[in-house]
């Protein structure tokens, strides 16, 4: 089942007190500035080995919510993996961390959030995890949770 998008102020108007809204600025960088979907957890630092994995496979109605412990340093997603993301039917990726490739991830049909974005890729050690709980900006995520992104931030719901 794919989620329908509304803004997260409307969201938070409507469910208050059970929104999450993480309590860090982030970056709109992708085609679409207005995305939901069902979490997909990835925790990695400085490692995008899991994050390009799961680029890969069926993304239909999800979005990935990458922990990347907020590390400026280098890049943990960039055209490449994003384009995949995108042909794999994700709906979005949002990065604790840096991406790569601002201009050309803006072209995709993809929502894509992150803290900042650098010129510097990560490595790959086939490291990090996937669907555990994580914690993003003081509030804790968790695969299958609903997640919305645009322009005024990321809020989460419970998932279903």
């Amino acid at each position: 089942m794919t989620m329908t998008f509304k803004p997260t102020c409307d969201l938070y108007d409507e469910y208050l007190d059970l929104a999450r809204v993480p309590a860090i600025t982030f970056l709109n960088l992708g085609g679409i500035k207005g995305f939901c979907g069902k979490v997909v957890t990835v925790k990695c630092f400085e490692d995008n080995s899991k994050v390009k994995e799961l680029v890969a496979t069926q993304g239909k109605g999800k979005v990935m919510l990458v922990d990347g412990g907020s590390s400026r340093r280098c890049a943990l997603v960039g055209d490449v993996l994003a384009g995949q993301a995108q042909q794999a039917g994700w709906e979005g990726i949002i990065v604790v961390g840096s991406v790569r490739d601002r201009d050309a991830l803006r072209e995709l049909d993809l929502g894509i959030m992150a803290l900042s974005t650098t010129p510097r890729k990560s490595v790959r050690r086939g490291e990090g995890q996937v669907d555990i709980p994580i914690q993003v900006g003081g509030i804790w995520c968790k695969s299958g949770d609903r997640i919305y992104g645009d322009n005024d931030g990321v809020l989460l719901l419970d998932g279903d």
